[in-house]
């Protein structure tokens, strides 16, 4: 780096130093994204990568009673952590580190929780995800969140300039990128625009404040300026998400070809009582109004046979479009090995992918809980038909602003389900 490049970097990090965040973010969103990861150890090993001067890292620690290692390559931001940690009382759960997030000196399987918000565009999403892996604990978490379109056809304005700083994706993209890195996905949250609000705000009057004098610091507003006008002028095109992820099973799956046809169609007839499931899966593939393209999936064995099916089709709510998750099988002996929930979330994660909202589910109230499903009851939804409170369960697959445009109201199944 030059001597004038040095300089126009030390008066970025100028206008940066003693800011509450270097990121969109808020203490409710690192809550929200936190609760996705499900339950924790005791006390969880937890990374904080790009941590800059600590916000989430010191929310982790207090409130998961986890040891924290926060890293960042820049020492001033490290020397604040430090002196907030100490304020707290949490110097002895905070540990800093001077390093490369992209060449981490950590042995494999380290972190109960790995976190980055704001952070993983430094090397990359997709890189992120593959070199972070490792780092995982069996059963770990990792937690990051991106800059990405929020909508298909983004201004001309936006476009360029995101062209020029980093290479955007849209959200079904990102989260493609997840599930192709051999992830499930926990939960998927867009952030609202009040968290640019606390990156931005604090920003825009240490920008007002600055000395335009100081060496580079002409430079350094002129593009944080600009950074701030793109956002004010066209925030519906870009936004932030946050991804909660973890390792998927080792069973492999995919989307149904035809080929499986047969396949499936066994595996339903094995896995209950009558061919009554076996048969609804064929009257659903024939119905063009309720069936999903990409939405019927199945995982397979070690020898590429079809081990466990899971399929998602449209139902509607009071005529607002949602879908449904039924039939999920298991063969016989493949049953209680992990097959079912890996073929299970494999379809949750399809279907959050293509943007569907909602997904209802008839089944046991002790199984499906672990996927994020709750009593529909708390959506306003509810069956044309008698069933227990806790069987009809629901799981709303986008979280974010618009999380409460959900449908309200009774179900309404395909005709093949015949109620």
């Amino acid at each position: 780096m030059t001597d004038d490049n040095n300089v126009v970097r030390d008066s970025f990090f100028a206008l940066h130093h003693g800011l509450p965040r270097q990121g969109p973010g808020s203490d409710a969103t690192t809550r929200r994204l936190l609760s996705y990861a499900g339950e924790l150890p005791a006390c969880p090993r937890i990374l904080d990568l790009g941590c800059g001067p600590g916000r989430s890292a010191l929310l982790l620690a207090a409130e998961t009673g986890g040891e924290v290692t926060a890293v960042d390559l820049h020492e001033p931001f490290l020397d604040e952590l430090r002196a907030a940690a100490r304020e707290r009382a949490l110097d002895g759960r905070v540990h800093v580190v001077n390093a490369d997030m992209g060449e981490l000196p950590c042995p494999d399987g380290s972190f109960d929780l790995v976190w980055a918000e704001s952070s993983a565009y430094s090397i990359g999403f997709d890189t992120a995800l593959e070199r972070w892996k490792r780092l995982l604990a069996p059963g770990g978490t990792l937690v990051l969140t991106e800059c990405e379109w929020t909508t298909d056809t983004p201004s001309p304005e936006a476009r360029a300039f995101w062209e020029e700083h980093y290479k955007l994706r849209t959200a079904e993209e990102n989260l493609r990128a997840c599930t192709a890195a051999g992830y499930s996905v926990l939960g998927a949250y867009r952030q609202p625009e009040s968290d640019w609000d606390e990156y931005y705000a604090p920003l825009a009057a240490r920008a007002d404040a600055a000395d335009p004098a100081r060496p580079g610091m002409a430079v350094a507003l002129a593009a944080t300026r600009a950074e701030l006008a793109m956002r004010r002028e066209h925030a519906a095109d870009y936004g932030y998400g946050g991804y909660v992820l973890r390792p998927a099973a080792a069973w492999p799956t995919r989307p149904e070809t035809d080929g499986d046809r047969a396949a499936v169609h066994a595996v339903n007839a094995a896995a209950f009582p009558t061919p009554a499931e076996a048969d609804l899966v064929d009257a659903l593939r024939a119905d063009e109004g309720a069936w999903l393209d990409g939405l019927s999936y199945v995982a397979e064995a070690p020898d590429g046979s079809v081990a466990a099916y899971a399929l998602i089709t449209r139902c509607t709510v009071d005529g607002e479009p949602a879908a449904a998750l039924a039939p999920v099988a298991v063969r016989p002996q493949d049953q209680r090995t992990g097959a079912g929930s890996a073929v299970v979330r494999a379809v949750l994660d399809a279907a959050r992918a293509r943007g569907e909202r909602i997904v209802l589910v008839l089944g046991h109230p002790e199984y499906y809980p672990r996927f994020g499903f709750g009593p529909a009851s708390a959506y306003g939804i509810r069956p044309g038909f008698d069933v227990p409170d806790e069987a009809m369960m629901a799981l709303a697959l986008g979280d974010g602003p618009d999380s409460g445009q959900l449908p309200r109201g009774t179900i309404s199944y395909p005709a093949a389900f015949g109620v």
